[in-house]
């Protein structure tokens, strides 16, 4: 396989499946699967709604596996990004995650509500704060 990894590719739909599309690469003698978490930025229930067999589409290449002759293909790669979607996790300019710090600091032991039962058999404080009318 001469295809690299974040090549912007022109291809044909050749087949549909529930989990993806298979897609005929141009100038190549391959294809590739698109996985229906890659077809669009919005959610996909069902990728024929998307995409039909034969429609020419542009894809990205998001991952090439020569061991196993695979090749995978994104659509959703090339979109921008849906209005109010403010990007990915991943916004820094390495590849690492940003945090963003509510001003707080956390404690370092984790809280836990369940309690062993009590004389009366109340085992969690909801149970308890169920029989109490305010």
């Amino acid at each position: 396989m001469s295809i690299e990894v974040g090549a912007v590719l022109k291809g044909k739909v050749t087949g549909i499946q529930s989990f993806g599309a298979f897609v005929a690469l141009e100038g190549e003698n391959t294809q590739g699967l698109v996985h229906i978490s890659e077809v669009s930025n919005t959610y996909v229930k069902d990728i024929n709604d998307f995409l039909q067999v034969g429609q020419e589409v542009e894809v990205k290449v998001i991952k090439v596996d020569e061991a196993n002759n695979k090749t995978s293909l994104s659509i959703r790669a090339l979109m921008p990004n849906p209005e109010g979607n403010k990007g990915s996790k991943k916004d820094g300019k390495d590849g690492s995650s940003r945090r963003r710090s509510s001003g707080k600091k956390r404690g370092s032991s984790p809280v836990s509500y369940k309690s062993d039962p009590d004389d009366n058999g109340y085992a969690l404080l909801a149970d308890k704060l169920k029989d109490i009318q305010l």
